[in-house]
């Protein structure tokens, strides 16, 4: 069996237009932090040496056969935590990031280390040394699916905000998540789908 995270975790992707409540469970990432414009090379290097991993972790897996139920899954997509800017002006050279792929429950430490030192050897890039392999909890969050360019998303954060509001809930870290389902270099800006999350907590 091949395990599909649309399918599998179908309630943690299936973000609807209107703001609602979800409670995200620990999950685990390989991750890279920055800093920058995303629009520059740097990022899209970051992200780069990020999906080489992805899937040097997944072809290790395949050759394991460690399970005689799970053979094969599809990697998860992109995300980003991006921390929130405090100024009025939104200075994009200025943006503090993480990006990361999450990784499949029955993904151990050992194994990212030994796609990581693969990869390494098979398709060197200096960002490999910045990886992390962690977990993360963001509990009770907003999320609303956005369905636009990135730069039309203060629409949606406002949609969020005022939902917020009427539930009596505030943000409760300096970030939001970003969740890319489709590939922002071949879609349309007015058909990329983002799902956006704030972890709340009760005022």
């Amino acid at each position: 069996m091949k395990f599909e995270w649309r399918k599998h975790d179908k309630n943690l992707y299936g973000a609807k237009k209107n703001p609602t409540l979800i409670n995200i469970p620990e999950q685990k990432y390989i991750m890279i932090n920055g800093m920058g414009n995303p629009n520059d090379t740097d990022f899209s290097n970051r992200v780069s040496a990020l999906y080489s991993l992805a899937y040097a972790i997944k072809m290790l897996y395949k050759k394991s056969s460690i399970s005689e139920e799970i053979q094969d899954y599809t990697v998860y997509p992109l995300e980003g935590i991006w921390k929130r800017i405090e100024d009025s002006e939104l200075i994009k050279e200025n943006l503090e990031y993480t990006i990361m792929i999450r990784q499949p429950d029955f993904i151990s430490e050992e194994m990212v280390n030994i796609a990581l030192g693969q990869v390494k050897k098979k398709k060197p890039n200096p960002f490999y040394d910045e990886m992390l392999f962690k977990s993360m909890q963001d509990g009770q969050c907003v999320e609303l699916l956005h369905v636009g360019a990135f730069d039309d998303e203060p629409i949606s954060f406002e949609k969020m905000n005022q939902f917020m509001k009427e539930q009596g809930l505030t943000q409760s870290t300096n970030y939001h998540r970003e969740i890319y389902l489709n590939n922002a270099n071949r879609v349309e800006k007015s058909k990329l789908k983002t799902i956006l999350r704030y972890p709340v907590s009760a005022l």
